[in-house]
């Protein structure tokens, strides 16, 4: 495990940072979405004790990835299943990062469970100039409108350069991969669409695709993402029998990805350039022992209380100035 508290801060050097939250609820109950299962009375017996041990958790983690490159806290942190913006208040004023200078873009969307995406920014480094939520049109099989979470794209300065960033929480494969394959290559088409608009505006644009695809690199929905606006897949090459961002039936998956546009690698003086890519798989985000030995600590897993910090890994890039 890496010792944070010995690293040296790098000014030049940045973290950019997406992590599925698992299930980041409040305790109160919102009678327009369905989360019922996130309250005290429940039977997950979501109280204020266990929701704030989540909070402190989550902080930790966030504040340390990227850490062992650049010495501080991510400049950018893309978040998925996030309940509204008392959450991300009270994530960002926890005891690991209320010292961050963090603020938030957040919309809700009409996902029926009432999870969205998010992006945290430090305003030190990172100026929001504009944002925007972009809907999915999915249905049913009674063609009935199919809710689910928006893609946000925020643009800001990032130390004065010019930053687009798209965050991503596809449909689940709950229902089956192929059954759902439709709905996530609606969020793929949406995003080609979000990213033709911003390339019509400027073709050099400096683009980062964030975000829980519930999709492999090698799925459609991915691939005709790269291969079309010849985009890098930061993360893919991470990918193995033995390594990924979450485990279902003993099996890894690398559904949490980052994507950057190749402007990102052209070098020029004093510019951001794409430096590198990881997987935050550090040891305390783990099981330490047991028959999932290795996996994410997750918070529940069905109905037990674990008190971990989440079933996903998250993923990062570091941009360096050149």
């Amino acid at each position: 495990m890496i010792d944070f508290s010995e690293t040296s801060v790098y000014p030049n050097i940045h973290t950019v940072a997406f992590y599925n939250t698992e299930n980041l609820f409040d305790i109160y109950d919102d009678e327009k979405i369905h989360d019922g299962d996130f309250l005290p009375n429940a039977d997950k017996r979501w109280t204020a004790k266990r929701y704030k041990k989540k909070l402190r958790k989550l902080g930790f983690a966030i504040s340390n990835i990227g850490r062992k490159e650049t010495g501080k806290h991510p400049v950018l942190v893309g978040l998925a299943e996030v309940e509204n913006a008392l959450v991300l208040q009270d994530l960002i004023t926890s005891k690991h990062l209320a010292e961050s200078r963090y603020n938030y873009v957040h919309y809700d969307s009409k996902d029926e469970r009432g999870i969205d995406v998010a992006l945290l920014y430090d305003e030190a480094h990172f100026k929001v100039t504009s944002s925007e939520k972009f809907s999915l049109e999915l249905y049913n099989d009674e063609g009935l409108p199919d809710y689910t979470r928006d893609v946000l794209l925020v643009t800001g300065e990032l130390d004065g350069e010019k930053i687009h960033v798209i965050v991503n929480h596809w449909s689940s494969r709950r229902e089956g991969e192929r059954e759902t394959e439709h709905k996530r290559m609606a969020g793929s088409n949406k995003v080609a669409e979000i990213i033709s608009s911003l390339k019509l505006q400027d073709e050099h644009a400096k683009i980062i695709i964030i975000g829980d695809f519930n999709d492999d690199p090698k799925s459609k929905s991915i691939k005709r993402l790269v291969e079309g606006f010849d985009l890098y897949n930061a993360i893919e090459a991470l990918h193995s029998y033995s390594r990924g961002t979450t485990k279902h039936n003993g099996k890894w998956n690398l559904f949490d990805q980052i994507l950057v546009t190749k402007s990102l690698f052209e070098k020029a003086p004093n510019r951001l350039q794409f430096d590198s890519g990881n997987i935050f798989d550090e040891d305390f985000l783990k099981l330490f022992k047991g028959k999932y030995k290795g996996t994410p600590f997750r918070t529940y897993v069905g109905k037990k209380y674990k008190g971990g910090y989440s079933d996903h890994f998250p993923v990062y890039i570091t941009l360096k100035r050149g």
